[in-house]
C-alpha cells in the first residue's frame, strides 16, 4: 500500500519549480492556471524571488500547494489506482485533496491564498510566535505548554514526529517555554521565524473566515481517503472534510499519529510530493516504511518508472 503525501509551510525556497517548468508542459500548465487564478506573478517570483517576499504566507501557501501539484502532473499517473490514501502538512491538506480531485487546481489557489491572508491578519505581528521543541515529545511538550502558559495561550500545534513538536501561543508564553523546556526533559527549544502563532485558539478569526469561504465552495468526495490532521484518521466525506479544514486552523496537525495510524493501516510507502521536509519525519516515526521523496525531473522519472 503507498500513500502520497503532501509538505506544508516552510519547504518554500527561490528557484522551486524553475527546472521543472523548464523541463515539462504540464508543470509550466499548473504555475500558468495558478498565476491566472490569482492575479498575480506568483511563478515568478518563486522562481526569482525575493525570498522575503515568497516567504510571505499569502504567497508561501499557494506556491508550495503548485509546486505539488506540478510534480504531480508531471508523474501523469492515476492517483486513485497507484494511491491507497493521501495526507498533507497542515496548507498541504489542501494539495492532498486537490491531487485526489476534492478542488480544482484555481479554487485550491484561491482558497490558500484567503487562508494565508486570514492567518497573518488573525493576530497582530509580534503578538504571537511559534516554537520547536527538539528532543521533546508530545507529553513532554505539552508538559512544557501548560507550565509556560500563565494565563496565555501556549498550545501544541504540530505534532511531527517522536522527536520535535511545534508550539505556538502568545509570544511571551512561547518565550517562557522556550526557557523551561530544557528542566522539562526537551533537549533545545527554538523560535521559529514564523510571522503569525498557527494552530492555537488565537487563529479561531482566521477559522472563521475559512469557514465563510469553505461554506461557498464545491467539495467532492476525493479519489482516495484523506488522513485528515486535526482527526489523524481516513474520511471521504465532503461536509466532513469541510468541517475539519475550519477546525485544523485552531487545531494540532496530528501528524505522528497519522502516520503511525496508516503504517498501521497496511501503508509500506510513503511518496512525498515536491519537497523533502516530510520524509524525515515518517522515518523517524516508521523507520522500517519505505520513504520516496519526489521535487526534481530525475525523481519524477525514477518513480514513474517504478509505479507505471
Amino acid at each position: 500500500m503507498r500513500a502520497f503525501l503532501f509538505p506544508g509551510q516552510g519547504s518554500q525556497s527561490v528557484g522551486m519549480g524553475a527546472a521543472l517548468a523548464d523541463a515539462s508542459r504540464a508543470a509550466k500548465d499548473v504555475f500558468a492556471e495558478v498565476d491566472e487564478a490569482l492575479g498575480q506573478h506568483l511563478f515568478r517570483l518563486m522562481r526569482e524571488g525575493p525570498e522575503a517576499e515568497l516567504t510571505l504566507t499569502e504567497n508561501a501557501q499557494p506556491a508550495i500547494m503548485a509546486h505539488s501539484i506540478a510534480v504531480l502532473r508531471t508523474l501523469g499517473l492515476d492517483l486513485g489506482a497507484k494511491a491507497d490514501f493521501v495526507a498533507g502538512h497542515s496548507l498541504g491538506e489542501y494539495s492532498a485533496l486537490c491531487a485526489a480531485g476534492s478542488f480544482d487546481l484555481s479554487t485550491t489557489a484561491l482558497l490558500l491564498k484567503k487562508r494565508g491572508q486570514a492567518m497573518q491578519a488573525a493576530v497582530p505581528v509580534g503578538v504571537g510566535a511559534m516554537a520547536a521543541l527538539l528532543g521533546a515529545d508530545l507529553d513532554k511538550a505539552q508538559a512544557i505548554a501548560s507550565a509556560a502558559a500563565q494565563g496565555e495561550v501556549c498550545t501544541v500545534a504540530n505534532d511531527n514526529d517522536p522527536s520535535q513538536v511545534v508550539i505556538s501561543g502568545h509570544r511571551a508564553a512561547i518565550e517562557r517555554a522556550i526557557a523551561v523546556a530544557k528542566d522539562h526533559g526537551a533537549k533545545r527549544a527554538v523560535l521559529l521565524p514564523v510571522s503569525a502563532p498557527f494552530h492555537c485558539p488565537l487563529m479561531q478569526p482566521a477559522a472563521d473566515l475559512m469557514a465563510e469561504a469553505l461554506g461557498d465552495t464545491d467539495i467532492k468526495a476525493p479519489a482516495v481517503p484523506l488522513y485528515a490532521n486535526v482527526i489523524a484518521a481516513p474520511v471521504t466525506d465532503p461536509d466532513r472534510i469541510r468541517e475539519l479544514l475550519v477546525e485544523q486552523v485552531t487545531g494540532m496537525v496530528r501528524w505522528r499519529e497519522s502516520i503511525k495510524e496508516m503504517r498501521a493501516a497496511g501503508v509500506e510507502e510513503f511518496v512525498e510530493i515536491g519537497g523533502k521536509v516530510l520524509g524525515a519525519m515518517v522515518k523517524r516515526i516508521a523507520p522500517d516504511a519505505r520513504i520516496t521523496s519526489v521535487v526534481m525531473m530525475e525523481d519524477v522519472e525514477a518513480l514513474a518508472k517504478e509505479i507505471a
